[in-house]
């Protein structure tokens, strides 16, 4: 695994030596191009283009604006675009401007159940408008924004975005950074969001396809930013870097900055590649925040806790309840649906918390080991082991496109329109996923929720629309698609419809599976279809007596590709089939009970290779090691660090897998 801007970095920078220090003239073509299409194809998203170019800005939508600045619940979309106008009209509309804008806070305030100030593309809106108002007015700003805004962009550029990889909300964030690339005086500020900008707009490109097609698995999104290619506010930003897809015809939220901004863009327009196959991370643990965040100010620290979707978890509830509490906003339009909880002492809340840890943790989105694999016009990636059982929040865990269609299982209930499905909870519990290359597989096994919950859905459904294919193809369970020379095999839990939507009801759990591939890795389609048809799936549930041990286990065999995962629930986790004939006699392991560490007897693996795991009885994997060839008799393991519990030792030899119980005192 690489953290996420040393593989940035890596990947980026070795598009350096292809590019002068001059901008691309083919993108400022189509930047021109785009600028005067949209201002003859009005939209109220035009306005900044209009103040770029010098012409009036449109009178009706700028009074719109500016009579909803009180009431609007997201007038920070509208804020950072009214700062551009300021800083691109030379004093023009100072004076229409400024003084709607002295009648709104710029940060959390005692008693305002209005605005959104703390999820990640809200601050930045936020702190971006208030920075450059001080910087060119010398409005009055609260003592902790310069602190916050410099921790927020340090942020950024070392860990990398929480929201990450969001069609809906990235746009968003990118505006407030384009405004201080662009009009910035403080030096470090100016450098860290532009650095940020390049950032953020790379990880578009690093998932695009070459249709110019942006589907990927995302920290937070919605379902229509997987339904319609072209058009929207991200793929606009796509189209002006790369010229793939669609050409815009008129403005929407986020291509205006773009495409008035003097970021430099060769580094970024350069990063885009037609294939990649990559594992990496993406931001940091929750309690690696406590420590990022702790020369912040409490309420400042709270709000990044916040931001990376940290709101309810067992580690950051009771500071939500105090920040909600000291600034009266348990009625805030974010939080009065869990307004009731605000009658609860202390210890109350945080038991509650925990107890409905199925709920209260899954929200968290930093983090999180990611695979992409993208060859041509096909794309497949995934967030591993992201909250396996627990309930969703707006994130999509694992997401395949061919050319222009979007292809994922997802899990709640199921209607033909998906956009019915709510907002908040699109996934409505998360699978375990994990992905080798071109290949990934996603079980379903929901931990029980609360009744007082209300989510009563286990179903899983595919997002698959038939009419986006050239051609259709099933073999057994396995449902294939090919667009163009862009090719897709989904292996379903079951055969079958919910509401005219290809999906399965929940029992105990099921799995699926999804292949990509294209002619350049298969051949035609007929040799896709000849390597579906000779893959093997396996699934098993078992059950330990001694151990009650309850394990779901599946297994899929693609070409060279071999995924397994054995999900125990209430005890332990195990790889490979938990079969009681598959604890071996002759191996031995000693001492057990241990206490700092313990000794394997290998002997009946001489010369073989093996793999080593040791996973807890919760399921987190705390030792791996392969060894090519056995030499040693005798393997020691220590195991001091170890929390108390019950682990499983998993030996995977040439021949067979041994799984044995240990016990860490």
């Amino acid at each position: 695994m690489k953290i996420y801007t040393i593989f940035l970095f890596l990947f980026f920078s070795l598009t350096i030596f292809r590019q002068s220090f001059a901008t691309e003239p083919v993108y400022e073509q189509r930047r021109l191009d785009f600028i005067d299409t949209a201002l003859t194809n009005f939209s109220k998203d035009v306005i900044i283009l209009q103040a770029y170019k010098g012409l009036p800005v449109d009178q009706t939508t700028l009074s719109e604006i500016l009579s909803s600045i009180k009431t609007n619940t997201v007038i920070d979309f509208q804020l950072v675009k009214l700062i551009r106008i300021l800083f691109l009209s030379n004093g023009q509309y100072d004076s229409q401007i400024l003084p709607a804008l002295d009648s709104i806070p710029f940060w959390i305030n005692k008693g305002d159940i209005t605005r959104n100030f703390w999820s990640e593309n809200h601050m930045i809106m936020w702190m971006s408008s208030d920075w450059l108002l001080y910087e060119k007015y010398n409005n009055p700003i609260d003592s902790e924004l310069d602190k916050r805004l410099r921790h927020y962009l340090k942020l950024k550029v070392k860990y990398g975005f929480y929201e990450f990889f969001s069609s809906n909300y990235a746009p968003f964030t990118l505006s407030g950074l384009i405004n201080l690339a662009d009009f910035a005086k403080d030096t470090e500020i100016k450098q860290l969001a532009t650095e940020a900008c390049q950032l953020l707009l790379k990880e578009f490109l690093l998932i695009t396809n070459n249709k110019g097609v942006f589907y990927p698995a995302a920290g937070r999104n919605y379902y229509d930013n997987y339904e319609n290619p072209y058009g929207r506010n991200y793929s606009q930003l796509i189209y002006l870097m790369t010229g793939k897809g669609i050409p815009p015809k008129t403005a929407t939220h986020t291509s205006p900055f773009l495409a008035t901004s003097s970021i430099p863009m060769d580094t970024v327009i350069h990063s885009w590649i037609p294939k990649i196959d990559t594992t990496f991370s993406i931001g940091h643990s929750i309690d690696s925040g406590f420590v990022i965040n702790s020369n912040l100010s409490p309420v400042d620290k709270t709000v990044f806790q916040w931001s990376s979707g940290a709101y309810f978890h067992p580690s950051v509830v009771l500071e939500t309840a105090h920040l909600l509490q000291d600034s009266n906003m348990w009625d805030h339009v974010d939080f009065k649906k869990l307004s009731l909880f605000k009658l609860l002492t202390p210890p109350e809340l945080l038991k509650l918390s925990k107890d409905w840890s199925s709920m209260s943790q899954s929200s968290v989105i930093s983090g999180v080991d990611y695979s992409l694999f993208k060859s041509n016009a096909v794309t497949l990636s995934s967030v591993h082991d992201f909250w396996k059982g627990k309930l969703g929040y707006q994130a999509f865990p694992c997401v395949a496109s061919v050319g222009t269609t979007a292809i994922m299982p997802a899990s709640g209930a199921v209607f033909s329109d998906w956009n019915m499905r709510t907002r908040d909870n699109s996934n409505e519990n998360f699978p375990y996923v994990k992905q080798k290359s071109n290949v990934s597989l996603l079980m379903y096994r929901p931990e029980t929720l609360p009744a007082l919950a209300g989510f009563k859905n286990p179903e899983v459904a595919l997002h698959f629309f038939d009419n986006d294919f050239d051609e259709i193809r099933k073999y057994n369970n396995w449902l294939l698609g090919r667009q163009d020379e862009g090719y897709i095999g989904v292996r379903r839990a079951c055969i079958g419809d919910i509401n005219g939507v290809r999906g399965c009801y929940m029992d105990k759990g099921q799995t699926w599976v999804m292949v990509v591939g294209d002619s350049s890795m298969y051949g035609n389609f007929n040799g896709f279809e000849n390597k579906i048809k000779q893959a093997q799936f396996t699934e098993n549930w078992s059950y330990d007596t001694v151990t009650t041990i309850s394990t779901y286990y599946a297994q899929v065999i693609f070409d060279t590709i071999t995924i397994d995962y054995a999900w125990g629930v209430d005890s332990s986790l195990f790889v490979g089939i938990n079969d009681k004939q598959n604890f071996s006699k002759k191996v031995n392991l000693f001492p057990n009970p241990t206490e700092e560490n313990f000794t394997i007897d290998l002997k009946d693996f001489k010369r073989q290779k093996i793999e080593l795991k040791v996973i807890h009885l919760l399921g987190h994997e705390v030792y791996s090691e392969t060894i090519n060839s056995v030499s040693q008799t005798q393997q020691t393991i220590h195991s001091e660090n170890w929390i108390k519990g019950t682990y499983i030792v998993t030996i995977v030899g040439e021949k067979r897998k041994v799984n044995l119980k240990l016990i860490k005192q």
